[in-house]
């Protein structure tokens, strides 16, 4: 079992930066893919990012490429995600999640409760 407890989130202008953290529980977390999603108002989750168990491979959405870098600690339980220029279309709640991958919903077992991010135009 892997508990997962998102923060970071807030507002922020239009061209500034956030990093969101995910503190997980269990001593799986290492054995899991981290992914990145999030879900804007009126519009389905989305992938955002995600870093394999041994943070050799790491993948993005074609949106965020570029501007977001996903990481992971392994001895903290903890992992995160950087995200530059940000613009308003990436506001949204983000939620990290623990699984085995890919880039849908289905590849990822634990959810955490999601974090509030906000970019003013």
């Amino acid at each position: 079992q892997v508990q997962l407890v998102e923060s970071g989130g807030g507002l922020v202008q239009a061209g500034g930066s956030l990093r969101l953290s995910c503190a997980a529980s269990g001593r799986t977390f290492s054995s899991y893919t981290m992914g990145w999603f999030r879900q804007a108002p009126g519009k389905e989750r989305e992938f955002v990012a995600a870093i394999s168990w041994s943070t050799s491979s790491t993948y993005y959405a074609n949106s965020v490429k570029g501007r977001f870098t996903v990481s992971r600690d392994n001895a903290k339980n903890t992992a995160y995600l950087q995200m530059n220029s940000l613009k308003p279309e990436d506001t949204a709640v983000y939620y990290c999640a623990a699984g085995y991958g890919g880039t849908r919903d289905s590849g990822f077992i634990y959810w955490g409760q999601g974090t509030q991010v906000t970019v003013s135009s």
